[in-house]
């Protein structure tokens, strides 16, 4: 499972998604919107994401984490919009048959995902707003 939204994610849906009777190992990653960044409060955040390109280059990343790890299953769910203080913005939850290869493969989708696929994030503040350079 792998898509973009602007609904709200149901991370305990997407955990249950990917528990299955072969995995020992169930990792997920949850980001959300926190209040601070380098000490200026933030009021929202804005996601925007070239829709099309966003879900192939995720499914690439995914494609190449399974060649990687002995992936059971993934659910990889990022949300575009306007999100508020303490929503979630993006899951990316892991099923392998040993902990290791979930943590690994988990940090390797999410860390990549922010490096490389189309979706920019605006933080507003009280007293203006910045686009965030995610892709170095």
């Amino acid at each position: 499972m792998l898509y973009l939204t602007e609904n709200k994610i149901d991370t305990n849906a997407l955990i249950e998604f990917v528990q299955t009777a072969e995995a020992g190992a169930v990792d997920i990653f949850i980001g959300t919107v926190r209040s601070k960044t380098a000490h200026k409060k933030v009021v929202r955040l804005e996601y925007e994401a070239y829709d099309k390109m966003a879900v192939k280059q995720m499914q690439e990343i995914v494609n190449e984490a399974c060649r990687r790890w002995e992936i059971l299953k993934y659910a990889v769910v990022h949300r575009h919009g306007i999100l508020e203080i303490g929503e979630v913005a993006v899951v990316v939850a892991i099923a392998t048959p040993h902990r290791q290869a979930a943590f690994a493969a988990c940090q390797y989708i999410i860390d990549t995902l922010k490096e490389s696929v189309p979706i920019w994030k605006k933080e507003v503040y009280e007293d203006g707003e910045i686009w965030v350079a995610a892709h170095p």
